[in-house]
């Protein structure tokens, strides 16, 4: 079945145009003759079957109808150049991974460790981009995704990387550790929750023996990082997972008060789907990978 997509000089043309409220600055932008650009959006409207653009006097103005296929189609311009240019840079080898990753776990596991990874493949460019939810692939750019294990996930390869330690945690110096004898007092301390995580508090107090409490309702937050950075700031104590917070452990700007874990809370995992599997840059990935996540697993062992 033919692919109904107008020409891509003709997007371009359009594109820039659209950027410029002109086709003067266009034709400059493009090496083109104003009525070279013309005669293409004249093409592309033809193609399309309505207008772009709005002609007053000798002005154009992009009308809804351009301004909703500029929105469209920008983006989409833009990854067709950045895979073009890298395909002829790398000649084949190398070139783009795109990579969803969750939030807080992108910036507080992977980035740190990302540039061992560029000086071991400086050919692979890895964009990355934030999904906080599962998804499947074939509706996206995606090539690979480091996510929770979950059954919406399917066509997939799926590499176990580590589970998830669930801690209380808040600063001393807000708080007077001294204070908290035993588990049940840190009923005391305004509790953080995690807005998708409603009964995490009420599991961690009977781990630890007191089935009795009830937590109060308190701050939510919708991000992991969120609730770090408000018990950073005093505002109560968080239940977040161990490895995101080592590096304010060790400066002492957070405390575990308790070292009582809700383990198996998530798993962590890559996931890439099965088309991918003979695909030499998500194998680079998956082989840097998993060993970097075997490391941390036997420090934190």
């Amino acid at each position: 079945m033919k692919r109904r997509i107008p020409s891509t000089v003709a997007l371009a043309a359009f594109e820039a145009a659209a950027r410029h409220q002109s086709f003067a600055r266009a034709a400059q932008e493009l090496c083109l003759t104003e009525s070279a650009v013309s005669r293409q959006i004249a093409a592309l409207e033809n193609y399309l079957g309505m207008r772009l653009f709005t002609r007053v006097k000798k002005q154009v103005v992009l009308n809804d109808a351009g301004r909703a296929y500029r929105d469209g189609i920008a983006r989409n311009l833009d990854e067709i150049e950045i895979h073009t240019q890298s395909l002829m840079t790398h000649k084949g080898a190398g070139g783009v991974l795109e990579l969803a990753v969750i939030p807080t776990f992108a910036n507080r596991w992977l980035l740190p460790r990302l540039s061992e990874f560029r000086e071991r493949h400086p050919d692979i460019v890895l964009n990355i981009s934030e999904r906080p939810d599962p998804f499947q692939f074939r509706d996206t750019v995606f090539d690979a995704a480091l996510h929770f294990d979950h059954p919406t996930w399917s066509a997939v390869v799926k590499i176990h990387l580590f589970d998830e330690e669930v801690v209380p945690v808040l600063s001393p110096r807000h708080f007077a550790l001294d204070a908290l004898g035993e588990p049940r007092d840190l009923a005391a301390v305004p509790l953080l929750h995690k807005a998708t995580r409603a009964d995490g508090w009420r599991r961690w107090f009977e781990l630890a023996g007191c089935p009795d409490q009830n937590p109060a309702p308190g701050m939510r937050f919708e991000l992991y990082a969120m609730v770090i950075e408000a018990a950073r700031a005093g505002l109560g104590a968080g239940l977040v997972p161990r490895f995101y917070v080592q590096e304010e452990i060790e400066r002492r700007d957070l405390a575990i008060p308790f070292d009582i874990a809700l383990t198996h809370e998530k798993r962590y995992c890559l996931v890439y789907p099965e088309y991918k599997r003979d695909n030499p840059m998500v194998q680079a990935f998956h082989e840097w990978l998993v060993g970097r996540s075997a490391e941390f697993s036997l420090r934190r062992a």
